[in-house]
């Protein structure tokens, strides 16, 4: 069977026996996958850097048939998050997002506009890193959760309800200053966290590290 090469967003990472790794990824074509890099974890592999927390990448896999995980075979990376190393508060916003993706998303369903979210998002945080944080948080988690269909009805204050309207009609680069405060937007943010936990089921490690930034 020849190789599938797609675009794809790495979510996570978990050791598989000796020197393997298991990758979960979202591919713009074929949804989010989990597949076995093999010798990912050895000195020398066909994978580099490329299998790090949202870095996106070209990812080359083949897909048996009745086969849960793919078989990796290498990535080459077209952005990484390299820059933002240092910048422990942009750290955990990628932390989040990647959490909430691996989480809310199904298997295996192609979602073109959740895949141009993160390019998006990804961006304006890796070239906002000293004001982007909450922009980026704030936006992502109301159209991750109007994405997946688990939207509630608002019931919030009206200047969060402003808000929250603002982000669905307006691209996160020509938000107003205005919406992306921390304490301003603050409410929106744990109202949508919650609504996340209730559809997945379980508390989200990332969301109480943000909030005690």
């Amino acid at each position: 069977m020849p190789a599938q090469a797609s675009e794809a967003f790495i979510f996570r990472t978990y050791p598989f026996q000796e020197g393997d790794l298991i990758v979960s990824f979202f591919t713009r074509d074929q949804g989010k996958l989990r597949g076995v890099a093999r010798r990912a974890r050895k000195p020398k592999n066909s994978f580099g850097s490329g299998l790090e927390r949202l870095s996106r990448v070209t990812m080359s896999y083949y897909q048996r048939e009745n086969r849960e995980l793919v078989s990796l075979n290498s990535c080459e990376v077209i952005e990484s998050q390299f820059g933002l190393a240092g910048d422990y508060a942009a750290n955990l916003a990628l932390d989040f997002m990647a959490e909430v993706s691996e989480n809310i998303l199904p298997a295996a369903e192609p979602s073109e506009r959740f895949f141009r979210l993160l390019v998006a998002v990804v961006n304006h945080l890796s070239g906002n890193p000293a004001n982007g944080v909450w922009p980026a948080v704030n936006y992502f988690s109301l159209w991750a959760v109007r994405l997946s269909g688990i939207l509630p009805e608002f019931r919030l204050s009206a200047e969060s309800r402003l808000i929250a309207e603002e982000m669905m009609q307006t691209p996160i680069g020509q938000l107003s200053e205005r919406s992306w405060s921390r304490s301003t937007a603050a409410d929106l943010r744990r109202y949508l966290v919650r609504g996340i936990e209730e559809h997945v089921e379980r508390r989200l490690h990332t969301a109480p590290l943000l909030e005690a930034i």
